[in-house]
């Protein structure tokens, strides 16, 4: 009983985070706005305990931000911030594929990484107009994550994870809007194209070009992001991803 007690917190705080952050990357709550903690807590259904727990880790993760008058608001991102983001997730991961291949990745950790390579051209394959995108995000969500953890430094991997917390810098921050926009289901073939080169590169123990491949994977959202702001701005409202965009 003692337990359950215990781990009742713990539950309500990770559903205050859970809803919270939802609602943020939903563009449900508006970048610029306070945060009413009544009225999130009553939507959300906890107390305000937990609640003011999530907030707390959500400023961590740079979503929201402190206001001078007391609680919280919902960070707003400048382009250039976004723009930011992105090439520091390259610059991270570009370091994270070099120190794999100049340390050295044991076999089982190579295997599996080269099996998720293996899965995500088994759904590029059919082409855009067949393929299953739910399936591409979780595979690419994966890679990256198995990318940073081949570096064998826990403090890369937490940097990254930490960069790819914000929507925007997201290896699929793009995805969930690739089905609509013919130009975004090119860069998936591209970008599936590059995860091959990487990990050869890493396998080959080449530093310097495992570096300099996974940079230049990233700004594949660089690329899409300009695509949407520039030649295509009527996209902006389908990618959720730039919901904390200011402009």
């Amino acid at each position: 009983m003692a337990a359950e007690r215990d781990g009742a917190p713990k539950q309500q705080t990770a559903k205050a985070l859970t809803g919270l952050r939802d609602l943020v990357l939903k563009g449900e709550v508006l970048h610029g706005e306070r945060l009413s903690e009544v009225a999130l807590a009553a939507r959300l259904k906890v107390s305000r305990t937990p609640l003011r727990a999530a907030l707390q880790k959500l400023e961590q993760e740079g979503l929201v931000v402190m206001i001078p008058s007391g609680g919280y608001a919902v960070r707003s991102f400048s382009r250039q911030d976004v723009i930011d983001a992105i090439e520091l997730r390259g610059v991270l991961e570009g370091t994270a594929a070099r120190l794999a291949a100049e340390r050295g990745v044991p076999p089982v950790k190579l295997k599996a990484i080269l099996d998720v390579v293996a899965s995500l051209d088994r759904v590029v394959e059919p082409g855009p107009g067949a393929m299953d995108f739910g399936l591409y995000e979780m595979l690419n969500e994966r890679f990256h994550r198995q990318l940073a953890a081949l570096s064998g430094s826990e403090v890369l991997s937490r940097e990254i994870e930490r960069i790819t917390g914000l929507p925007f810098a997201s290896p699929n921050a793009f995805v969930n809007t690739e089905a609509d926009v013919p130009a975004f289901q090119r860069t998936l073939v591209i970008a599936q194209t590059q995860h091959r080169a990487i990990i050869s590169a890493i396998e080959l123990r080449e530093g310097t070009r495992a570096e300099a491949l996974a940079r230049e994977h990233a700004r594949l959202a660089r690329q899409n992001l300009d695509f949407v702001m520039e030649e295509q701005p009527d996209l902006r409202s389908k990618v959720l991803a730039l919901a904390l965009m200011s402009s």
